[in-house]
């Protein structure tokens, strides 16, 4: 059974989160758009990963390449269209002409040698903080392969890192997530910017497209078809289980670039049963959830769909960075979670492949947080009273439980008494923080709880059961 769903009001975005938050800067890219329908899938294999995938709700992303080298833009440097990364192109290279920088920006995988790279690190610190999925990038645009790819010489495997310890790195990030229990999912880009069949190095590349008439060069492009194919097989044979197929790049599809992906995918699931596609922005067979990138829907969506939001101000390492806060997360993570949706956080690595302390800081906090409260984020489904002033409500799977999750604004203290409308519980409320039941009345469809003195200075969450 097919469903389309035509979303016509509730998928309208906001760029402002709890209504404070700007979530994008001048140093990201342009800000994808996001399909305005969603096809449900019909293989049983793909909707229970989905749900096993809702489930989890919290996951992590690393944006890392070569570009992490001097901490600038990620592939988007490359390109000429863009005004933003035409500055930031000037600020990284002032004295170079754009052929010249080309040259310089894809000779970084002669200096990228990440040799303070752990991947068992950061899979047990995130695990440790409550993350449960991850999605890595294996390919940006900029075409730098962080995976062992036979179809090119430019990869991680063929540079001055082919003899270090976790040389095949998206083969030791997958490895050791997975050994932490995470669901493994690879981002790829389906434009490559450095392969001669997608950029010609005789034509100029004004544009993020193919530079080249693909009518008037077709074997040109049945090449790069053929290049995209053999690497996402490669991902899909080579390393281990992958539970979600990440595939970024909107413009590169039908009719214009047309990658055969029904083929593709249909191929990469022999090998990787119930595989969730995310072909990003591009409705139909194989977005298998939406992602919102750097928003969250103004309303409740009842389809799969991810928020994937920076941590700091850029998707890659940047040398000085802005970071958001503990509080931050926890309260997008809530306001997300009531809406339906998972969210995907992003970090970004440098080029010796450290993490920043800072992260480390704030996510330990993070994960202190959920340890306390994550039974009302993890394994739970959406409420129609979803919302209430800064009250999100989710609930338990049977929807006989609910949570009332009160995001404390930042640098703001508690009140004496939180009210909200709706959602009357019956029988006891408990705070989660310290499992201690509250005094609380109901009172012309009005629940007020008076909070008791000495209580931690955090968002809170209340367990009740609701009124029938």
């Amino acid at each position: 059974m097919k469903k389309l769903l035509t979303l016509l009001t509730g998928i309208s975005l906001s760029l402002i989160v709890n209504g404070q938050n700007n979530l994008v800067s001048k140093e990201q890219t342009f800000i994808h758009e996001t399909s305005k329908e969603y096809e449900w899938p019909t293989d049983p294999s793909v909707l229970e990963k989905i749900e096993k995938w809702q489930d989890a709700k919290l996951g992590i992303m690393f944006h890392w390449g070569i570009y992490s080298v001097p901490g600038i833009a990620e592939s988007w440097a490359l390109c000429s269209e863009d005004r933003w990364f035409t500055d930031r192109r000037r600020e990284a290279r002032p004295e170079t002409t754009y052929c010249e920088f080309k040259k310089w920006y894809w000779g970084l995988s002669e200096s990228f040698k990440p040799s303070r790279f752990e991947p068992t690190e950061w899979a047990t610190f995130m695990k440790k903080v409550g993350f449960r999925y991850l999605i890595f990038t294996t390919k940006h645009h900029d075409g730098f392969c962080m995976f062992d790819s036979k179809y090119t010489d430019y990869t991680v495997t063929k540079g001055p890192y082919k003899k270090g310890k976790y040389s095949n790195i998206t083969y030791h990030v997958f490895e050791a997530f997975r050994k932490s229990d995470f669901m493994v999912g690879a981002y790829f880009s389906k434009p490559d910017w450095h392969n001669e069949n997608y950029w010609d190095p005789f034509f100029a590349t004004p544009t993020r497209n193919p530079n080249y008439d693909l009518k008037k060069y077709p074997e040109k492009w049945a090449k790069y078809q053929e290049y995209t194919a053999n690497q996402i097989d490669e991902l899909m044979s080579d390393y281990g289980r992958i539970d979600i197929l990440w595939l970024d790049g909107g413009w590169v599809r039908k009719p214009q670039q047309d990658i055969k992906l029904d083929e593709i995918v249909h191929n990469a699931r022999k090998k990787q049963p119930g595989l969730i596609t995310v072909d990003r922005t591009i409705p139909g067979r194989n977005e298998n959830y939406q992602t919102p990138e750097q928003t969250i829907p103004q309303e409740q969506q009842n389809f799969p769909w991810e928020s994937c939001i920076t941590f700091s101000n850029t998707w890659g390492w940047n040398p000085n960075p802005k970071y958001k806060t503990s509080e931050w997360v926890i309260n997008t993570l809530a306001e997300v979670v009531a809406k339906g949706g998972c969210l995907l956080l992003n970090v970004g690595p440098d080029g010796e492949g450290n993490i920043d302390d800072i992260v480390y800081q704030r996510l330990e906090k993070v994960g202190e947080w959920l340890h306390k409260n994550g039974t009302a984020i993890y394994d739970t489904r959406t409420t129609p009273n979803y919302h209430f002033g800064n009250i999100w409500f989710t609930a338990n799977k049977n929807g006989k439980t609910l949570y009332a999750i009160y995001a404390l604004p930042e640098n703001e203290k508690l009140p004496a008494y939180i009210e909200w409308e709706g959602n009357i519980p019956t029988g006891k409320i408990t705070l989660l923080q310290n499992g201690k039941q509250m005094k609380y009345t109901c009172r012309n469809g009005k629940t007020r709880i008076t909070l008791p003195k000495g209580i931690k200075e955090e968002s809170l969450v209340f367990r009740f059961n609701k009124a029938q």
